[in-house]
């Protein structure tokens, strides 16, 4: 029956993804985001809380696990070890847990499935909720915690206690530089699936995903073609540099930028210092890093020698080597960090850092 139904359906649902989700549009993303930061700022609470970033706390900000139900199509089962490992490691540190969207794979999964699964991962992340330290912002594939009338109470089940879904966050540090702001939200906004009204949102949550994830028909997002990660993150790169003494942190694209920059264009500007510097090593170093990871971006953005600090992106934690990568911010720095597996063990490492001071200063 499902093969019928596919066969019937195909083409319709192909075109009506194309219709309804189709190339991320830098207006509607604007406006999102505009109303989004605007609302959080204006009334605390409702769509997003304000926080004090101080810098002797410490926030590990972790997207895109899409934890699933362990069948082959669930991304999440290699990263686990590694998710598990980060999380002991925060919650000892002391540190606030950001879950910045599509944290549980509800287009293609039940609730149901997502917790029989995922036991040990969501008594990992109840340590946070036990020390009021675990925000939890939703996404495109966990719209389900933002308009279900039963979404409160399944969170309680699943931690314990109540917990307050939101759209996004604003984390602010005074300093001698003045006020630095930064807005954490998943970075589906824009999208015509994704960021309607309720009854759009509804719709997509538990008809439109659910009747997709029935007939096995996964169309392209921003997370798996590599043309929309692109112009996605250029789009919220775009927004983010319009805003004054603010930062923007997103997930969704799968791919971590740090400072604006992706690590292929990161690798090209330290390329071009090693080259005025005539560090042969060096040279030789990241060009053959440059060819090694060439495949895995398309694009380099025309302007990246100039472009100012001021977009983020977590990465994600389902990328098929079992890593994850995170944001950290903690002791007045800004990391972009991994873990992964070595010698059968967990292990973190920091792929890119700066001084919020320094980043303030640049924007």
């Amino acid at each position: 029956m499902r093969r019928f139904l596919r066969k019937i359906f195909l083409r319709p649902v192909l075109w009506a993804t194309r219709k309804f989700a189709s190339r991320p549009d830098r207006a509607r993303v604007f406006e999102s985001l505009d109303k989004l930061s605007a609302a959080i700022l204006a009334e605390p609470g409702k769509k997003g809380l304000v926080l004090p970033l101080n810098p002797a706390a410490g926030y590990i900000i972790f997207s895109d696990q899409h934890k699933g139900a362990r069948d082959g199509a669930d991304d999440f089962t290699l990263a686990e070890p590694c998710y598990l490992a980060a999380l002991e490691h925060y919650n000892t540190s002391g540190f606030s847990f950001i879950s910045l969207g599509d944290s549980e794979e509800l287009w293609e999964n039940t609730l149901g499935q997502v917790k029989k699964y995922n036991e040990r991962t969501f008594e990992a992340e109840k340590k946070f909720q036990q020390r009021n330290s675990f925000y939890k912002v939703l996404g495109n594939h966990d719209l389900y915690w933002g308009n279900d009338p039963l979404a409160s109470w399944e969170l309680k089940k699943i931690y314990g206690e109540d917990v307050k879904i939101y759209e996004g966050l604003i984390l602010e540090m005074y300093n001698p530089e003045g006020l630095l702001q930064v807005f954490c939200t998943h970075g589906h906004q824009g999208d015509r699936q994704s960021d309607g009204n309720w009854f759009s949102k509804f719709f997509v949550a538990r008809i439109w995903a659910p009747f997709q994830a029935y007939l096995r028909i996964n169309p392209n997002t921003a997370a798996y073609d590599t043309e929309k990660k692109t112009l996605h993150n250029e789009i919220m790169y775009e927004w983010s540099s319009t805003r004054r003494d603010m930062v923007l942190i997103t997930g969704h694209t799968h791919q971590p930028v740090f400072a604006s920059l992706t690590h292929i264009e990161r690798l090209y500007k330290e390329l071009q210092k090693a080259q005025i510097d005539k560090n042969q090593q060096h040279i030789t170093e990241i060009e053959t890093e440059i060819r090694k990871r060439e495949k895995e971006f398309t694009a380099v953005s025309v302007d990246y020698q100039v472009m100012q600090p001021s977009y983020f992106n977590s990465g994600c934690c389902c990328y098929v080597d079992g890593d994850i990568t995170g944001i950290e911010m903690e002791g007045g720095y800004i990391r972009l960090v991994k873990w992964s597996q070595r010698s059968g063990q967990p292990m973190r490492s920091v792929l890119e850092e700066m001084k919020l001071s320094d980043l303030q200063l640049q924007l």
